[in-house]
Formats: structure tokens, sequence, C-alpha cells
């Protein structure tokens, strides 16, 4: 059984779950029915409307993990967001989105933020922001292509047991990779879930606002992406330095 405590208002899951992540135990999650100033990467905001979707935060206390490798985590965590999605959908037409979002098709069902703490070269505590669109079936903010649970399967869903079953994978699949840590074959199975992992599509280069029709070459344990063009040119890019083009 995992731990959930729930709020009923937070502005943000992470913080709150920061503030006070001493006085409990990895893996804790923390949950609220309406989150007014959800974060995703890089100051991004998540929409979320009270009471329709899962927005909570998981503490983990990594020990084999460092922090050069700390994209394991975000492997990890997005591998076992997508099974629990697939599983419950029905559907195998659910992939990662480089790097931190899954996506049905065309269109976004969550979003995916950590935070670590180092010490060093470890990692002394990791919280683990997710949103889930889940029961929301209208979307009024000005992100381009949101989609909830219920608008793919047509039906609405117990967000208290969906919870226990997001959280549950999570820590457990964290709890496996540590004791018996494969980054390869973890890095493999990430890639094999990604959305539009296979043929040429559009993106922009987000630093000289070009675009080009590239396929994914690689991922870099740093969580680096490399494309391959067209013309068969190779580029690295970080989170931010690039977007795929809807």
């Amino acid at each position: 059984m995992c731990t959930i405590v729930y709020v009923d208002f937070a502005e943000s899951t992470n913080s709150l779950l920061a503030a006070s992540a001493k006085k409990f135990e990895h893996g804790t999650a923390l949950a609220a029915h309406s989150q007014t100033s959800g974060r995703g990467q890089r100051g991004n905001k998540w929409e979320s409307e009270p009471g329709k979707n899962l927005t909570f935060s998981v503490l983990l206390r990594p020990t084999t993990i460092v922090a050069s490798h700390q994209f394991e985590l975000l492997q990890i965590v997005s591998i076992a967001v997508v099974k629990v999605l697939r599983a419950q959908l029905g559907t195998n037409d659910i992939h990662i989105k480089w790097p931190n979002d899954i996506y049905f098709r065309d269109h976004k069902i969550c979003g995916i933020l950590i935070e670590n703490t180092l010490s060093g070269p470890a990692i002394s505590q990791s919280i683990i922001g997710i949103g889930i669109n889940v029961n929301q079936d209208r979307f009024v903010s000005d992100a381009p292509n949101p989609i909830s649970m219920a608008q793919i399967s047509g039906r609405e869903y117990d967000l208290d047991d969906l919870l226990e079953y997001f959280v549950t994978q999570i820590v457990s699949d964290f709890d496996a990779y540590e004791a018996d840590p494969e980054p390869t074959t973890l890095a493999a199975r990430y890639r094999f879930m990604m959305w539009r992992g296979e043929g040429y599509w559009p993106y922009r280069d987000n630093i000289t606002g070009k675009g080009f029709d590239a396929r994914i070459a690689a991922i870099a344990p740093t969580g680096h992406l490399t494309l391959a063009t067209t013309g068969g040119a190779f580029h690295t890019y970080a989170f931010k330095e690039v977007s795929a083009v809807l």
C-alpha cells in the first residue's frame, strides 16, 4: 500500500511537499483537490479544473541514482505513467513526448516535473510532480492540444482509485530499479515508448527559430536529444532548445 496525503488546496503540490519533506517517508504522495499554480518545465503553467483531475507529487529518496544520471528518474516515472494510462484506457496509443510530457496521439494528457535536491554527486531527495487530465471535458487555457482520459474513453474515473494506481506503479517501479539498476534496458524502454519515435517529423530550433524535418536518432544518459535531419546532419539539443511542431 502507498501512503497518500490529501489537501483541499495547494498552489503547487511540489512546493508544499518540498516544504515538509523531512517528516514524510520515501514513497509518500501529496495530492490536492485544487491546485492553482501547478508548474511545468521552465515555469510553464498547468491547467486543471478543481475536482476533475489528478495533481499530485511523490517523494522519492534515491540511493543508487546519482546526480549526473538524474534523467533516469524521468525515464522511470514516464514509463510507469504510460503503463497505467495504457491499462486504464485500453490502448497502446499513449507515448512519451520528449522529455516530460505524455501524449495520446497528438494531444497532451499528462505533464511531469521532477525537482531534485542534490548533495554533491548524490540526489538526497526527488519530488515528482504530476498533472493528469482525467475527467475534465472542457479546456479554456491557450494550451494548444490538451485531452483527458474521459474524452478518450467516454467515461469518468474514480480519482482516489486512479491516484493509488499511479502512485503504486511509480514507487514500485522506482524501488525495483534501485534494487537492480539497468540503465541500458531502461533507456531502451523509454525510447520504445516515444511519441513520433519513428520516421521524420517537423521540428523547430528554438535558438535559431528555423524549422526542419528530422527523426529521433538517440537520447543520451543526460537526457539530451539527438535528431537526424533529412539531409543527414545530426544535431543535439538540451531541454527547451528544440520543439516538435504539431
